[in-house]
């Protein structure tokens, strides 16, 4: 069993934590099943009220203390409403095809997303979770003030050296490093997408030296092979997001997981069609249209509201040609399994690959 400074820290056995994919994948059944089984299992919270989160945190308590909540920090952004319109001319034709009305789609202000994390803030403390990761920036000096007050470990995300110093003078206990191979939106803060494509063994060992908090390592890391590499390389545990997407207790689509499981990484894009932020996920009928027109959409969240209801209805019709299907760059590793099965299995890998090895001994 590996332990070290990260798995004391979170209480875990194994020094895995199961990846807070937004959008309906972390079901409470996903979240208390990684735990179980020895990992940290973890909410995304990024697109629930206060009172979703809330009624989640309260089902899981009821089979597990230990669980985390990763929530989206909101940047200040301003709806131009000629440029929306456009977009919304530009995506008619995909609603066409899928049934809707040429209908406007209701978008939220930076005030009321502001709202809302201040909330979701207020809902965590408030229900002592002992976990909370922060992704697309850092909290206030207050937030991060009064989480410490209550005792929960703070998690940042950065995708380059910069931005991980930024979490550790921050005050995150941790840091997640997200290689530029993950899948779905990746948590860069201080850079724009051109400058954080860093790849995952080139930011493990840079941000390892840079920092003195715990690294945690995440981006195509599907097995035991990717899991032994990120802990010679400097981390001290491994973020895992697709892996777990494909397990029976996730609550991706079904549609979303066979593709996963049936895909080649070379069918593995990054796109920004869907939600105005670049993002990795396979390449379909709507990525494919969207290539040149994707650089004219409204920034996230702006086009993010403006495509839900397409990919709402297109999940509801079991069109997989409309949804967006996030993937790390390591689908053919994907399998259809339990969590405990999925964790068993790259924890016996582990074992093997690493034996006697420093890295399978307690460290403090």
């Amino acid at each position: 069993m590996i332990q070290n400074e990260c798995t004391k820290i979170l209480g875990i056995r194994h020094p895995i934590i199961q990846a807070p994919m937004a959008g309906g994948v972390t079901t409470t059944t996903l979240v208390t099943q990684a735990s179980k089984a020895g990992c940290l299992g973890m909410i995304g919270a990024g697109y629930l009220s206060a009172e979703q989160l809330h009624e989640q945190i309260l089902e899981i308590q009821k089979e597990t203390p230990l669980f985390g909540v990763n929530l989206f920090v909101p940047k200040p952004f301003t709806i131009d409403q000629g440029e929306v319109q456009e977009a919304q001319e530009r995506l008619n034709p995909f609603r066409s095809v899928l049934g809707l009305d040429q209908q406007r789609a209701s978008i939220k202000s930076f005030d009321k997303l502001k709202q809302t994390f201040d909330q979701q803030i207020d809902v965590i403390i408030s229900t002592s979770v002992p976990v909370c990761s922060f992704t697309f920036g850092l909290p206030s000096e207050d937030v991060v003030k009064r989480l410490k007050e209550n005792g929960t470990v703070l998690i940042g995300t950065a995708t380059t050296v910069s931005e991980a110093i930024a979490c550790e003078k921050a005050g995150m206990d941790l840091v997640t490093v997200q290689g530029s191979e993950a899948g779905g939106h990746r948590g860069n803060f201080l850079h724009h997408q051109e400058e954080s494509m860093i790849g995952l063994m080139s930011l493990i060992p840079q941000v390892s030296d840079a920092v003195n908090i715990p690294v945690i390592a995440a981006g195509g890391i599907m097995e035991g092979r990717g899991i032994a590499a990120s802990l010679m390389l400097g981390a001290q545990a491994v973020q895992m997001g697709t892996a777990f997407l494909t397990t029976s207790e996730s609550g991706a689509h079904s549609l979303h997981k066979d593709k996963i499981l049936s895909t080649t990484e070379d069918e593995v894009i990054l796109t920004r069609a869907f939600s105005g932020k670049w993002a990795r996920g396979i390449q379909n009928t709507y990525t494919l249209a969207m290539q040149q027109e994707q650089y004219l959409m409204p920034d996230f969240p702006i086009t993010n509201s403006l495509t839900k209801p397409i990919r709402q209805a297109a999940g509801q019709q079991n069109n997989s040609e409309f949804l967006s299907l996030w993937s790390g760059q390591s689908p053919r590793l994907a399998k259809s399994e339990s969590v405990r099965e999925l964790v068993t299995r790259v924890i016996s890998e582990v074992d093997i690959l690493l034996g006697d090895s420093p890295f399978s001994q307690e460290r403090s």
